[in-house]
């Protein structure tokens, strides 16, 4: 559940750019449609169909109707469009099948380049390598494919397209896409990748704002070692430097191993990102180690220690002052960057929309039904007393990130960090040892050479992502933190993570029968998938053995985990939903929503549980801020995830079934799973595993 951004191309052309992407979109409002189109559409099928035969009526009108939705005055008159459609219809098989060909080829090229460049662009702000200056801000703002849109219609490219090959509503592809063949479900993709007419100007603005929120969240810095408690003491060790909120949760679980401070420090962790959500943190001790912060009295100080050889800066001025609502300020921007398409897309004409309806293909009222019955099962009850039983105290808020279910929970953080640093100083160090990383996990050794070559390794500024290529035999980037020390195990278990990402983006594209079809249904599945390699970690650190008991385990640390992220994400869904609602709203009325409504899902779901009315602990999670209404895909994925898992105990081979599902490609959610495990995507075999697994514990 460490992936921030995870990139997987996921249209032809205009999968560079997957906000702007993804919708059915007709004429835009302000862009009129010739009045002699309704006459022209007509009298064009008729000629094709005299030209080619009454066989062709179908696939003529549907095209004619096509590029009559997208067709503006400045492509031309009715001249132009008559030689057009006379010349660029593919009236037989033939020439059909070379179209089709032609465009799956240069389709990669072009997505493949792009991608590459996109690297670049960014190499500087994703890759800890050095300092960023105000040029590589702007390097990174910069979208390579944003004017290929605006190229494709001019150049009549995408109306070559919109003519031959069908765009397909969600309703057309839930009820016959069961029936069509890899062929038919490759032309749909292909042409979605014209379902847009979004100007450049607008996707622009998308891409500005989507770097601006990044590179906020990949510099919230919280210097551990500068936190004191109400006597003054210091819980954490010099140089420990947190990213928000992935690197604070992820020590905050690390504490349940640690019976000495491990509440203390656990409770301050929780101090931290309660002002965090609450924009109460004053704004000098973010990223900052020249000053020491009481989180609970919430006062600062200038820094009575020193963990960093840097200087203080000379302008720096020691303040209680709280970070203005810069949090909020950039959720606002990423929302009404995006909200510039709607006007682009009345099939989908909100963000909201176009992230269910159209990119994940799941409508966002399953979504939230799915959701709800993790959350409103008494199998969540049944798990938090079997977590106060284990923890032998009263739960606390911040608890919903237990991790004691988990085998390495007698490990502590410095005899895992020391392992891992011993074995990956380096994040090429990492990279040479994925051959063997793949084949512990059941690949076949060629197999696992074969794919780990595609795979290139490299610090990153923040968590870390997975970048996946976007042409056969490009490589993808795993990207996790490796410090001066060596790779901690917070960056191994974000590596494994990122791993299985790649490993998902690798086969999927390389070993795929059609270009148009890398890939997978939604985000969703590769974080399923990068979830199966993630939960076995600790045996890739040689340090557990499943068992009965051990099986039982992980899955109430599934269950637990999921229910925990399905209330974030219920969180993320209403805030959107709250922006669209008051579309003129400041920063600070958003922090006072956001606030509202992560306490609203507390109290519905935890307080009755864990007690403690009104945490807005649900909020702090950093997707909220900068990508777009990524959360759902976490709980979505865990759902996923534990059908796959079954599926792989009944084979008994995680290599083989890992590759043959990736190779099933983008085709709909439940056909994905349907052909993978015999079941539809839902939430059963989560709850039934759960059930099984207490009965285990008892």
């Amino acid at each position: 559940m460490h992936t921030h951004r995870t990139i997987n191309v996921a249209g032809l052309f205009l999968g560079i750019l997957w906000l702007a992407s993804q919708a059915a979109t007709p004429v835009p409002a302000g862009a009129q449609e010739p009045a002699w189109l309704d006459e022209a559409v007509p009298a064009l099928e008729q000629e094709l169909v005299a030209r080619y035969g009454e066989a062709q009526r179908a696939r003529a009108r549907r095209g004619l109707q096509q590029i009559a939705d997208y067709w503006r005055d400045e492509d031309g008159n009715r001249a132009d469009l008559e030689r057009f459609v006379a010349t660029y219809f593919a009236g037989d098989q033939q020439t059909l099948d070379a179209m089709f060909e032609r465009f799956e080829f240069v389709g990669e090229q072009m997505v493949g380049h792009l991608t590459e460049i996109g690297f670049a662009l960014r190499r500087q702000s994703d890759l800890d390598i050095g300092p960023i200056y105000p040029f590589d801000q702007i390097l990174a703002a910069y979208a390579p494919g944003a004017h290929l849109n605006d190229d494709f219609f001019a150049n009549k490219l995408a109306f070559v397209v919109l003519l031959n090959f069908p765009l397909t509503t969600l309703e057309e592809r839930l009820r016959e896409g069961e029936t069509w063949t890899r062929r038919q479900w490759a032309e749909a993709r292909l042409a979605s990748g014209f379902s847009t007419r979004v100007p450049a100007e607008v996707q622009q603005e998308i891409a500005r704002a989507s770097s601006a929120a990044e590179q906020y969240i990949a510099e919230y810095n919280i210097w551990m070692h500068h936190l004191v408690d109400d006597q003054g003491r210091r819980l954490f060790p010099p140089g420990l430097r947190l990213l928000s909120h992935w690197n604070l949760r992820d020590e905050l679980k690390s504490n349940y191993a640690d019976a000495e401070n491990g509440l203390a420090k656990q409770r301050m962790i929780a101090t931290v990102m309660e002002r965090i959500v609450t924009q109460t943190i004053p704004g000098v001790v973010v990223d900052n180690p020249h000053v020491d912060w009481s989180p609970h009295a919430n006062t600062v100080q200038m820094a009575a220690a020193q963990d960093t050889d840097a200087p203080p800066p000379p302008d720096l001025v020691v303040s209680d002052a709280r970070e203005p609502d810069t949090r909020y300020a950039m959720l606002l921007g990423t929302y009404r960057a995006a909200r510039l398409i709607d006007p682009y897309s009345p099939t989908a004409p909100t963000h909201i929309a176009r992230r269910f309806d159209q990119g994940r293909e799941i409508p966002e009222a399953r979504v939230e039904e799915m959701f709800e019955r993790v959350l409103s099962s008494p199998l969540l009850g049944e798990v938090a007393q079997l977590v106060e039983t284990r923890l032998g105290r009263p739960l606390e808020p911040f608890d919903i990130w237990y991790n004691g279910f988990r085998p390495g929970g007698s490990y502590s953080e410095a005899v895992l960090d020391s392992i891992v640093a011993a074995r990956y100083p380096t994040a090429k160090a990492y990279e040479e040892d994925i051959p063997n990383l793949l084949t512990q996990l059941g690949f076949a050794e060629e197999r696992a050479r074969a794919i780990a070559s595609l795979i290139a390794v490299d610090p990153a500024r923040g968590s870390g992502h997975a970048a996946g290529s976007g042409m056969r035999g490009a490589k993808s980037h795993l990207r996790t933190r490796v410090g001066p020390n060596g790779m901690d195990y917070k960056g191994f278990n974000i590596a494994v993570h990122e791993m299985g990402h790649n490993v998902e983006q690798t086969v999927s594209l390389n070993e795929i029968d059609y270009f148009s079809l890398q890939g997978v249904p939604n985000t969703a599945f590769t974080e399923a998938l990068a979830f199966v390699f993630q939960a076995r970690d600790l045996e890739l650190l040689g340090l557990a053995s499943p068992d009965a008991t051990t099986r039982a385990l992980k899955t109430l640390n599934d269950f637990w985990g999921t229910a925990e992220i399905a209330a974030v994400s219920l969180v993320d869904m209403r805030v959107w939903h709250w922006m669209y609602d008051h579309p003129d709203a400041t920063p600070a009325e958003l922090r006072e929503a956001t606030i509202a409504i992560a306490q609203d899902v507390w109290n519905q779901y935890y307080a009755p549980l864990l007690g403690h009315d009104d945490s807005v602990l649900l909020g702090v999670y950093s997707h909220m801020v900068g990508y777009f209404l990524y959360l759902p895909d976490y709980p979505i994925g865990h759902l996923i995830s534990v059908q796959v898992e079954r599926q792989v105990a009944e084979s008994g081979d995680l290599g083989g079934e890992f590759e043959r599902v990736c190779k099933t490609g983008n085709v709909l959610p439940d056909m994905w799973m349907t052909a993978a495990t015999g079941e539809p995507v839902g939430p059963e075999a989560l709850l039934e595993a759960t059930a099984e697994a207490l009965a285990v514990m008892r």
